[in-house]
């Protein structure tokens, strides 16, 4: 939620005060009235005296009016919390929004039917101040009477005739229609002789004046009241009502979620996203839906009985025909009815006005007439202020002038508040976060980031920009937190640059027992500052205070961080005051310890936010030493991708094992292809896995393989595609533990996938039943992952090639009762079967009693064996497994896998190579894998670039 701030000039004249507050209550009245059906919940101070000013460093979103002398100029004005500040300068027409700030949906298209609105009025859509030709001819009148009137606009009782209160009266009007029919002559009765030309003119004029503002008042809030009503109009369907009577509602309220907000935003269209992910954070969408709830017990909201009105209304319309969810724009159809229904209600007068009492004032209340209130007068408040000296010496108290007493009543709430909402934000940052990964637990899936993620994480950013503006001495630049991070920064290099540390000079390597790791990465916060600085993308102060937060966050480091810098206490004591929050020190730790917990789980807010950045990689392919050599004669390459793209091949070089590259952001890391061009003597390699490390974030993957690479050993391949897993290093488990809540749960790790024949041609065996439970688990969680919103969803190559993947369930099942005895003392492999079905399939003809079903095994078999060939014919030196992998992969995403099954199943070759009991000979187990396989038919599978590269299908 952000702060708002109106601004307009006060000058010390007679007629100052007047034009100040009708600025400031015209703006601030505008901006909440047009919130409909949403009320503002926070400090409303739309004229804010000038002892309150220290008001302004209340570390809560407030709309306040602050007023200003003549001449002041905006540079020169200090005030806090400006990384989250809507600042409205009345006077200069001008607005300052925080960087951050999310549009509103369709703006342009909205500012345009604004803008119509305004010129059937005649109002310069600009923003200028000049009036119409109307309405300046009318100011003129209105002034020249007063001018004239020499009472300031006071009606004296004796200027008011007995006629001139009775002219309206209906028995006067029918005596003198009688005496006219009767020929009787009555002096002063006809009506239009007691008022002038210039009178009749004037009075029309501003009836007609009234009815316009009226008008226009009402249409203005009609297009605000459609483009909320478009918005929010299924806003009733994602309402949770969970209790059964109003008071355990309101007992266990802060423990409920009363909105699927995840589902609402899922439904929403993509432009709309970013205002309505933080629309929904606020304190009056959260009152809205509350109100919504409590209306099944107590009598409706009126506001909210109004907007369900209208969105029933809407719902009629189209209940034939129901619009989609679409970011079109759809322009307000109810602009005609709403000025006609104001024009029916000023027609009929509901209420008539007892004579004013006489006021003893130099500037009047305009002209009475009978019937009707007085009106303001348009020429005292458009005319410009005069000069005035006498505020000079006039001096607002400062808050640090202030008894101690009175600093501590007045802080105490704004400290205990920041302490809440820090507790409440992490609680549910952590909640549903854990919630999302009790979800996935077991599946091997990647960590998500959905939308529910980006805004609590922006939320947060906004709460800690509030704390570390609360209290400061001398505001310098929009971000609080950043300029105290720079300045901590300048005092460390100094010291450091002073002592010429030897730990500066670079991290120390650190081996395992084969001899080859990744470095220890250095743990600085200091370190993490110049990341953000060396980031070209970021422009601004809050834009890095929010990369670093992020950064920070991804690490596990930010209440590490955070302690290191409020650790340096003469710099926190000569940048805060003593009521800061910073420097209150039993909230400041409780501060810390919640924002420790956040530890327990993963975010990648930082590798997903910022996708065009450059960031250093360090990469270790790690061999087994026992059984090849670390050191190889031909030219090893390598091939690193993630969600965001992928590296392109680089080679190694010679006799090398570590290197370091850089390239824009990956992403989170998916695969790792690996190979050499199988030159010189020594071209056998048994990689035991590579290890890639994110040198910014720290993220380390590891990628298993555990196989050879070399020609006439293990299946022959010179290169493979492994599949990446997220590494938890024991700094952050240490973190875990100390924050009292239970560690992130993960999936046991699963032992090496090997090839049976492959090193020493043992390997633990499954059983029937556990291989048909690994196929339906593996086919579950692709379906779960399509059912889940596109934004959440993880990574789709890890579910079909990964560990407890698709593939790796199929190579279970064809090798269930596989032959695996050597022939002339060679390896025999799933891939050698799949060639023998394809030579039977393209040199035999099959027969069967229904020609139908000749055509469809026929086409079968020829997209079968094309499919094959492909592969083999593909210019990649991938060994017989991979070669398997890539048909799976490429079956899934084509819906052919169903088809295929039956075919090997009824292959001849299968007898020669499988045993009798064997699940590819059973025929009640291969329909079963068929209508496992056809529930994932229906999704679109997208595969990644690294798995089908080179393969033309």
């Amino acid at each position: 939620m952000f702060t708002y701030v109106l601004y307009a000039q006060y000058y010390l004249s007679k007629l100052s005060y007047e034009i100040y507050y009708q600025r400031l209550m015209t703006v601030a009245e505008g901006i909440t009235t047009l919130l409909f059906p949403f009320q503002w919940q926070h400090v409303y101070v739309p004229i804010l005296p000038a002892s309150l000013l220290h008001f302004l460093d209340a570390p809560v979103p407030y709309l306040m009016g602050l007023q200003s002398k003549e001449g002041t100029d905006r540079s020169k004005l200090e005030l806090p919390q400006e990384a989250n500040l809507c600042f409205v300068d009345i006077d200069n027409h001008f607005i300052e929004l925080p960087e951050e700030f999310p549009q509103f949906p369709n703006k342009v298209d909205f500012i345009q039917e604004l803008s119509e609105v305004l010129l059937q009025f005649g109002i310069p859509p600009e923003g200028s101040l000049h009036c119409s030709e109307s309405a300046t001819k009318l100011k003129n009148l209105v002034l020249k009477d007063l001018v004239n009137d020499k009472k300031n606009g006071n009606v004296s009782a004796n200027s008011i005739s007995m006629y001139e209160l009775l002219k309206g009266n209906e028995t006067i009007a029918r005596l003198q229609a009688l005496a006219k029919r009767t020929g009787v002559t009555v002096e002063k009765m006809d009506l239009s002789a007691s008022l002038s030309e210039k009178e009749k003119d004037l009075k029309l004029q501003c009836e007609e004046a009234e009815l316009r503002d009226y008008q226009l008042n009402v249409q203005l809030r009609e297009v605000f009241a459609n483009r909320f009503t478009q918005m929010f109009a299924d806003y009733e369907a994602f309402v949770i009502q969970t209790a059964q009577d109003l008071e355990s509602w309101l007992t266990n309220r802060e423990q409920m979620q009363n909105f699927d907000k995840a589902s609402f935003l899922s439904d929403q269209p993509e432009p709309y996203l970013p205002f309505l992910s933080r629309f929904i954070e606020t304190q009056m969408f959260a009152t809205f839906i509350d109100n919504k709830i409590m209306s099944q017990w107590e009598e409706k909201d009126p506001l909210l009985r109004v907007f369900d009105s209208r969105i029933e209304k809407i719902r009629l319309y189209n209940v034939r025909a129901p619009t989609l969810r679409t970011s079109i724009y759809q322009k307000c159809s109810t602009l005609k009815e709403a000025a006609q229904s104001i024009e029916q209600r000023l027609m009929k007068m509901d209420h008539t006005a007892i004579h004013p009492h006489l006021l003893d004032m130099k500037i009047g209340q305009g002209k009475y007439e009978q019937g009707f209130f007085p009106k303001l007068q348009s020429d005292v408040l458009a005319t410009g202020p005069t000069n005035n000296n006498l505020g000079k010496n006039l001096r607002q108290p400062k808050l640090s002038d202030l008894s101690p007493a009175v600093i501590a009543q007045t802080n105490w709430k704004f400290v205990e508040g920041l302490l809440k909402e820090c507790r409440m934000k992490t609680k549910r940052m952590l909640v549903e976060k854990m919630g999302h990964e009790a979800v996935e637990l077991g599946h091997g899936e990647a960590n998500i980031t959905g939308l529910e993620e980006n805004t609590l994480i922006a939320s947060l950013c906004d709460l800690l920009e509030r704390i570390w503006s609360h209290g400061l001495q001398v505001k310098q630049g929009k971000s609080a937190l950043w300029s105290h991070l720079i300045q901590f920064q300048d005092r460390e290099e100094k010291q450091e640059h002073l002592a010429e540390s030897p730990v500066a000079l670079g991290p120390e390597r650190r081996k395992s027992d084969s001899g080859v790791m990744l470095p220890t990465l250095r743990v600085s916060l200091i370190q993490d500052m110049r990341h953000i600085q060396n980031m070209s993308e970021i422009k601004t102060d809050v834009g890095r205070a929010r990369a670093w937060i992020r950064l920070s966050l991804e690490k596990k480091l930010l209440s590490q961080h955070l302690k290191q810098l409020l650790s340096n206490q003469l710099l926190t004591k000569k940048l805060y005051k003593r009521y800061a929050f910073l420097r209150c020190e039993e909230e400041r730790e409780q501060f810390l310890y919640h924002l420790l917990s956040l530890n327990a789980v993963d975010y990648f807010c930082f590798t997903s936010v910022f996708t065009t950045i450059m960031i250093p990689y360090r990469s270790v392919i790690i061999p087994i030493k026992k059984l090849s050599n670390a050191i190889i004669t031909s030219n090893p390459w390598i091939c690193v991708s993630g969600e965001l793209g992928d590296t392109g091949v680089m080679q190694i070089p010679k006799n090398l094992l570590e290197m370091t590259f850089e390239c824009q952001n990956l992403g989170k890391l998916t695969t790792v292809q690996i190979g050499h061009d199988n030159s010189g003597l020594l071209a056998k390699w048994l990689v035991d896995c590579v290890m890639v490390r994110n040198e910014i974030t720290g993220h380390t993957y590891r990628f298993p393989c555990g196989r050879w690479l070399g020609k006439g050993i293990d299946d022959g391949s010179l290169e493979r595609i492994l599949i990446g897993e997220l590494m938890t290093s024991a700094a952050d488990e240490d973190l875990v533990k100390q924050c009292r809540t239970p560690p992130q749960q993960k999936s046991p790790t699963v032992a090496r996938r090997l090839s049976i024949t492959s090193l020493t041609g043992k390997t633990t065996k499954p059983n029937a039943g556990q291989i048909q439970e690994g196929i339906g688990e593996a086919v579950n969680n692709i379906v779960k992952h399509f059912h889940k919103p596109e934004k959440e969803r993880g990574s789709l190559t890890v579910l079909l090639c990964g560990e407890s993947g698709l593939v790796a369930a199929l190579e279970q099942v064809f090798h269930h009762g596989f032959k695996s005895a050597r022939i002339f003392h060679k390896n025999v492999f799933i891939w050698d079967f799949i060639e023998r079905a394809v030579a039977y399939f393209e040199t035999t003809d099959q027969i069967l009693d229904n020609e139908d079903d000749v055509l469809i095994q026929k086409s079968s078999c020829k997209t079968f064996c094309h499919y094959v060939n492909a592969i083999n014919t593909a210019p990649r030196n991938i060994g017989k497994d991979g070669k398997f992998q890539i048909l799976v992969c490429l079956g899934t995403r084509d819906r052919l896998l169903p088809q295929w099954i039956p075919l090997l199943a009824e292959c001849p070759a299968i007898t020669r190579m499988y045993e009798e009991s064997a699940l590819l000979r059973d025929h009640m187990t291969v329909n079963s894998l068929i209508r496992i396989l056809q529930t994932i038919q229906d999704f679109t599978i997208v595969l990644e670039g690294s798995l089908i590269k080179g393969v033309d299908v």
